[in-house]
């Protein structure tokens, strides 16, 4: 039941607080929505002309904000579609970035005609909904933690959101009542709750936990801590820069700072080797990898303790020790008290 209403949690919340805020009748600000399905601009119609009134310059000056537009896109569409496929979700069916690129590409054509906002794979919206479609066991035993089993692949779900999303151009009368504090309260949520399992949210946790405190996390056995801060600060650093940029005029040449990173991320090869790039970089879950290094030991700890047994001598090579075996100790105990008498 629990889990049933957590896949709601959004819009019960969204419902809740919009019928508090009715009942108390406080001045909140709401949301704005338009009145009436036109353009927004009274001066032209739902067709913007491609060549109406601009100079022959524009069309060759317009190219550079095409480019970087299109890389944009190109990588926030991709970089979530990398995100959904993570082996971790245990998805069986085809990732399909080509085709999602390809609509997404011809979506960017109509609505530059219509002149409407493009858009891309949402981030957020699209890890919420793998969440909700997350399957699990049934298990009554207390204290068990139920095991992950996959994700409920089908079209359903997405086709139905995408339905109410277009009939909410003429949910008008309704939206209105919506408060934009629950909206933000929303929207927060989300994107806190987005952030469980990154591996750059935990290190910044061990900036400011004792040593003794920290979790056994995969990476802290093979690189050493004032490395992983290192690479912890160099990100902090990366990520203030395009925040500030984004902030400003110069927001244009965001997407030429996101493919500078590239360029960061391979100046890293000098300052950490890269084994400990592996580990701190890499694409793998940190608890998938943590389970493949113990099945490691647990499989070298076997053959280990496999050669003592097929030894014939109580010594090995392998594993200096002295084998007893316990049998031969039952059946003809050291220096016991029968044989000392006899004696």
């Amino acid at each position: 039941m629990r889990k049933l209403i957590s896949d709601f949690a959004i819009i019960l919340a969204i419902l809740i607080f919009v019928g508090v805020d009715m009942l108390v009748g406080l001045e909140t600000p709401k949301l704005i929505v338009p009145t009436e399905f036109k353009p927004t601009s009274p001066k032209r119609a739902w067709f913007v002309p491609p060549f109406g009134g601009n100079p022959w310059w524009v069309y060759l000056a317009s190219a550079l904000p095409a480019l970087l537009v299109t890389i944009l896109l190109f990588m926030d569409q991709q970089i979530t579609a990398v995100i959904v496929n993570r082996k971790e979700h245990k998805l069986k069916k085809g990732a399909g970035y080509h085709l999602d690129l390809f609509w997404v590409a011809v979506l960017m054509i109509v609505c530059s005609f219509m002149g409407l906002p493009w858009y891309v794979a949402a981030t957020v919206i699209s890890i919420a909904h793998i969440d909700s479609l997350k399957m699990e066991t049934e298990t009554s035993a207390p204290g068990e933690q139920p095991k992950f089993l996959g994700v409920r692949e089908q079209r359903v779900t997405g086709l139905c959101v995408f339905l109410l999303t277009g009939l909410s151009v003429f949910m008008s009368p309704i939206l209105k009542f919506i408060p934009m504090p629950v909206l933000y309260g929303v929207f927060l949520y989300m994107g806190v709750a987005s952030l469980k399992g990154v591996q750059f949210m935990d290190r910044l946790k061990l900036l400011l936990m004792p040593a003794k405190h920290q979790p056994d996390l995969v990476y802290l056995r093979h690189v050493p801590l004032r490395k992983v801060h290192l690479f912890t600060f160099i990100q902090i650093l990366c990520l203030a820069l395009l925040w500030v940029l984004k902030s400003t005029v110069a927001a244009i040449v965001f997407p030429v700072m996101i493919l500078a990173l590239v360029a960061v991320r391979k100046a890293m090869d000098y300052m950490f080797s890269q084994h400990e790039l592996s580990f701190l970089d890499d694409v793998i879950p940190e608890k998938d990898k943590k389970r493949k290094e113990d099945e490691k030991k647990k499989k070298k700890r076997g053959s280990m303790d496999s050669d003592v047994e097929d030894s014939d001598y109580p010594y090995n090579e392998k594993s200096p020790s002295i084998k007893i075996p316990m049998d031969m100790m039952e059946k003809e105990p050291f220096l016991g008290d029968k044989s000392f008498d006899s004696e």
